[in-house]
């Protein structure tokens, strides 16, 4: 296999693009690392997140296409919620659809004179208007799309955003496929400020992988753990949605805007009764043999001639979490319903979630009224929030646009700081403790998979500022490494670094499988100092009080350690800021 990394860059301003190639794989190996070293080179780190010269980059990883689960794209760019470097992950079909048409990356600068489609092969780059789709919805836009390009042999991958995109909502997600996101900090505003409606990855020439019996044998090994052993059985079968009965029964799972963490609701929501009641198929990305796609349905009864309308809806843990306890509504059909309406309008369904929860309270309050919100916001009510997220998704009035710029910032205008439950960017779904809340408000993507702090405060009940932020710390670098491969992080305990290794040696990359350590070191260390670079400070984050008030696993939260965790984490952070970002 060649070293080299193929990058196809478009310009949308004069619709020219070009292949460039960079003799940096040993040093930022793809995914992750790729896409912070493309941003050093196309970014611009002086300008606002929607300056037409800032780039959107998608990035893939040298196992992508040849081993199980590396089925995962890296979308790097600078956000709307913070202005700052970020990355979003997203499975379907986009990786092998872009390693099939032979790129490591695809980055996009500028801006197309009107609403326009993309479609890249191996042997084309075509814009197209679309100007007739400004307003249209993520799954009529889809169905426009695959009209527009019919499909071509090989992988083909649909990137596309809905209304929260084109308003330059700081929580519009990217819809990858359907059924995966580009979810978290804003990627879809980044697609509409550049015109950008849809993307069309099409994989439509061959791609060399390894040859021989070592790799086969490789191949086979990794495959049978995958899918013979209990490793990966979680995600089939219930999937992450096993997780809402277990964290609400050790007090941490947020409902009702995380004024508590456990309620006897849960049995109504719980993964069981969601594949009991509503699973209607199983699905999977591209290159992954497990299927941890769970797609539930509801349907709709039209009275004037008793027929029926089935809606298909995916759904995960802290989908289900954000639309559902953190809302207080504990009905799985309500919450399929108020999902499919936040997948409608593209708004990363977690953002939203949390967003609405405090507007509820906000409401409750009396901070806000129905002069704000349009329709009175009650906990539990999926009428409402199923009409609230299309009025938060489509920007209806000031008070929706004011609140798809970032909870907090509609609370620095309406009040109610103190109970927003943003880290970062609004919370995922985990109310496990000190760790977890320090870990995700300084992460780089303020993402639950960031770090194991979840998993480690299930575990550790001292309370060891250094060792907890030493576990922090050196848990990083491995998912970092996982995620510049880019491996799906449900497959971390199969991507062993010794099983990465063997995999990349029998690929053709024997100075990676030697350079594990090494390697995922200096990626760590790129992307904080781009973060860093375009404006990230640790003691600019606040924690709101909310967190402080919480009843967790370890019982009340100690405010104190909190501090002094999130302290030390920021200082220590501090140290990959130095410069240079990149030589």
């Amino acid at each position: 296999m060649t070293d080299q990394l193929r990058v196809l860059a478009v310009d949308l301003d004069s619709g020219q693009s070009r292949v460039e190639e960079f003799d940096e794989r040993d040093r930022v190996v793809g995914g992750s690392g790729l896409a912070a070293y493309l941003f050093t080179r196309y970014g611009v780190f002086d300008k606002p997140w929607d300056h037409p010269a800032q780039p959107l980059i998608l990035a893939i990883g040298p196992l992508t296409g040849r081993f199980p689960l590396m089925s995962k794209t890296v979308c790097g760019f600078r956000s709307p919620y913070h202005d700052q470097y970020t990355e979003s992950h997203a499975g379907g079909r986009s990786a092998l659809a872009l390693f099939f048409a032979g790129f490591d990356a695809l980055v996009i600068t500028g801006r197309a004179a009107g609403l326009s489609c993309l479609s890249i092969g191996s042997r084309h780059v075509t814009i197209r208007d679309g100007s007739f789709m400004k307003g249209m919805n993520v799954s009529a836009t889809g169905k426009l799309i695959r009209r527009m390009f019919p499909k071509s042999s090989g992988h083909r991958s649909i990137l596309r955003i809905g209304p929260a995109g084109e308003t330059g909502s700081a929580m519009a997600c990217v819809n990858a496929d359907s059924y995966r996101h580009f979810g978290r900090l804003g990627g879809g505003a980044v697609m509409g400020v550049k015109n950008l409606k849809g993307i069309v990855i099409n994989g439509d020439s061959g791609r060399p992988v390894a040859a021989g019996r070592e790799y086969r044998d490789l191949y086979r090994t990794v495959y049978e753990r995958v899918t013979s052993t209990d490793m990966m059985r979680k995600y089939y079968h219930l999937g992450t949605a096993v997780n809402l009965q277990g964290l609400n029964d050790i007090r941490s799972l947020p409902w009702c805007n995380l004024q508590k963490t456990s309620d006897p609701a849960i049995s109504a929501i719980t993964g069981e009764v969601f594949a009991d009641q509503t699973l209607l198929r199983n699905g999977a990305c591209s290159g992954c043999p497990v299927g941890c796609i769970h797609l539930g349905f509801f349907r709709d009864k039209f009275k004037e001639d008793a027929r029926y309308l089935y809606h298909q809806v995916p759904y995960d843990y802290e989908p289900i979490f954000a639309a559902g306890t953190m809302l207080g509504v504990a009905n799985c059909f309500d919450v399929l319903r108020i999902l499919e309406e936040m997948e409608r309008v593209g708004v990363d369904a977690m953002s939203a979630g949390v967003a609405l929860a405090w507007a509820t309270e906000a409401t409750e309050r009396g901070l806000i009224s129905e002069k704000q919100t349009v329709v009175r916001l009650r906990f539990g009510d999926q009428h409402c929030y199923q009409q609230a997220a299309g009025y938060l998704g489509t920007g209806y009035n000031d008070f929706y646009r004011l609140l798809a710029g970032g909870t907090l910032k509609a609370a620095a205008v309406y009040g109610g700081s103190d109970f927003g439950c943003v880290l970062g960017q609004e919370m995922a779904g985990y109310a496990t403790g000190p760790v977890f809340f320090a870990a995700q408000s300084l992460g780089f993507r303020h993402s639950h998979l960031d770090t194991g702090a979840y998993s480690w405060e299930q575990k550790h009940s001292e309370k060891d500022v250094q060792k907890a932020v030493d576990f922090l710390l050196a848990d990083e670098p491995g998912r970092v490494f996982l995620t510049s491969m880019v491996a799906c992080l449900f497959a971390r305990s199969v991507y062993t670094d010794d099983v990465l290794a063997e995999c990349l040696a029998a690929c053709g990359f024997p100075s990676l499988a030697g350079d594990i350590d090494e390697a995922s070191e200096r990626i760590r260390a790129l992307r904080w100092q781009v973060r860093f670079a375009t404006g990230f400070k640790p003691d600019h984050v606040e924690i709101p009080k909310r967190f402080y008030a919480v009843e967790t696993i370890r019982g009340p939260v100690d405010g104190s350690y909190l501090e002094q965790l999130k302290a030390e984490y920021g200082r220590r952070l501090s140290a990959f800021a130095k410069p240079p970002v990149f030589e």
